[in-house]
């Protein structure tokens, strides 16, 4: 294992730190022993942190030295011996309840489901249940309970999401679920947690449904609160208020032709309905292009669009995941778009600089929407969690990392003001109620069981639905730059850099 790797993952975790400096110093050997120490930190704090420092001692008195110096290492790590209460006594104070309160977390960790929003995603998740804890955990009752969760992965497939909700339901018995990414297991999987009576929070998928069901029949289905009570909430923003944001700023660069190239899914038909008929009522003219998820070579797509007698004045992909960084790139080096006669508009996932420079090299210029606080607005604790992001992956904070932070923190929240983690129907009613500020600014919900009249013309996904989250246009405009330095285009209350579009070639 290597020997800098180690270094940065202890350096995260506080009971490592009063052995830094063996751990700068140590050598192959001792780094294997720290390392099969590692995989105890399961165990209660006090019985793991002692049998570190036995294993410790045992790797240093085993190498191949004299006694005089093994004496004389003894000697170095005794006092961090000695330390062992003051180390455990930071969490020894919680006094933790022997119940575990466990979470499920539903994300996509292999193909064909974007690999990169499930790793973000499940990042986000341990960050919040470490700092949880960190605070003592759910206080119930006056009982301080651990949380622990467990992540499930969806592969992005409908049928799959919907197998590891049961098992996360009958096999982990989990009292509450986060998370999801693609709209398509959000939708397959939203009436299972209905079903078995799970409070859940859809953290990322952007199809109107997920929220709306709840108000609307679905599917032939009725609503899910014409029992009385519905256990989905959603924090991410419903595709029509992202696509609303987007097709205002292409209108207001004037745009009147326009290809919309979509991914065949949940998420990329609805969305794309929503963009059209936004940009058609605004007097553009708006042509369709469907491709399927994982496909990687895109040139025959693309020669129909170069074909045309002329290029259109934007393309907007609306295609999740690693395919979207394909595409992207290889529209860019067709050189369709972006050029100084195309503005093109990728996917949010263009804001993890390093990942879209080392697969799009040639997508300078692009623009792209962003969900999520932007960073010049971030408080204390999204700079927090942005640092530890940085720290692990080199990139800048994704807004799909917060928003699985925010929903571990939220069920947290709501399960400690309801005084149980057992009673689901409280649980619910204390997230309706929620009012808590987290690293993407204020939650609340304003329509629920505790006020269940929308008013006419509200659309029905603003049912359990968080209404304010922050939603932009950004763009790139110059090679390899970082992703806080983009510009902030749209809307004009959150320009950076005064402009609202570079134009390639300006």
């Amino acid at each position: 294992m290597r020997k800098d790797l180690l270094l940065c993952c202890f350096s995260r975790c506080p009971r490592w730190l009063i052995i830094s400096p063996i751990l700068h110093h140590a050598s192959r050997h001792q780094f294997e022993a720290i390392a099969l120490a590692a995989t105890l930190s399961r165990l209660p704090k006090c019985v793991f942190q002692l049998t570190l420092y036995i294993v410790v001692l045992l790797s240093l008195i085993k190498e191949r030295a004299t006694l005089k110096a093994s004496i004389a290492k003894i000697w170095i790590i005794l006092p961090l011996i000695l330390l062992l209460p003051v180390a455990t006594g930071a969490e020894s104070h919680c006094n933790f309840a022997d119940e575990t309160i466990v979470l499920g977390g539903v994300v996509p960790l292999s193909a064909p489901g974007s690999v990169a929003g499930g790793i973000g995603m499940k990042w986000g998740f341990e960050q919040a249940v470490s700092d949880i804890n960190a605070d003592c955990g759910i206080d119930i009752d006056g009982a301080n309970h651990r949380i622990d969760l467990v992540t499930a992965d969806s592969e992005g497939v409908s049928e799959y999401g919907q197998l590891v909700v049961e098992r996360l339901v009958l096999q982990d018995g989990v009292r509450g679920i986060v998370g999801f990414y693609h709209s398509a297991v959000g939708l397959a999987t939203m009436g299972l947690v209905e079903k078995y009576r799970i409070p859940t929070i859809y953290a990322h998928p952007r199809n109107d449904l997920i929220s709306a069901a709840g108000y609307d029949s679905f599917e032939g289905d009725p609503p899910r609160f014409a029992d009385g009570i519905d256990y989905v909430f959603r924090t991410s923003p419903p595709s029509s208020i992202v696509g609303k944001v987007v097709t205002d700023w292409l209108i207001a660069q004037g745009v009147e032709d326009v290809i919309l190239i979509l991914e065949n899914t949940d998420y990329g038909h609805p969305a794309a309905a929503a963009e059209r008929a936004h940009l058609e009522k605004a007097g553009a003219r708006v042509d369709q292009l469907e491709i399927e998820l994982g496909t990687e070579d895109f040139v025959p797509i693309l020669s129909r669009i170069y074909a045309r007698p002329r290029l259109p004045d934007a393309i907007r992909i609306i295609v999740s995941g690693e395919t979207s960084y394909n595409l992207t790139q290889q529209m860019s080096e067709l050189g369709i778009a972006p050029t100084a006669d195309t503005i093109c508009v990728t996917n949010h996932l263009a804001f993890q600089s390093e990942q879209f420079w080392n697969t799009v090299p040639d997508g300078n210029f692009c623009a792209f929407d962003r969900v999520g606080t932007i960073p010049s607005l971030y408080n204390d604790m999204a700079k927090s969690l942005d640092a530890r992001y940085r720290e692990d992956f080199g990139d800048v904070l994704v807004s799909f990392a917060m928003e699985a932070y925010d929903s571990v923190w939220l069920m947290a929240d709501a399960m400690e003001r309801a005084g149980s983690y057992t009673d689901a129907d409280a649980i619910v009613r204390a997230l309706e109620t929620s009012d808590i500020t987290l690293t993407q600014g204020r939650y609340y919900f304003d329509y629920g069981s505790h006020n269940p009249d929308l008013p006419e013309g509200l659309p029905s996904y603003m049912w359990h639905q968080w209404p304010v989250p922050v939603v932009t246009v950004m763009q790139y405009y110059e090679q390899d730059q970082n992703a806080l330095d983009a510009a902030v285009l749209y809307p004009p209350a959150y320009q950076t850099h005064g402009t609202s579009y570079f134009r390639p070639g300006d």
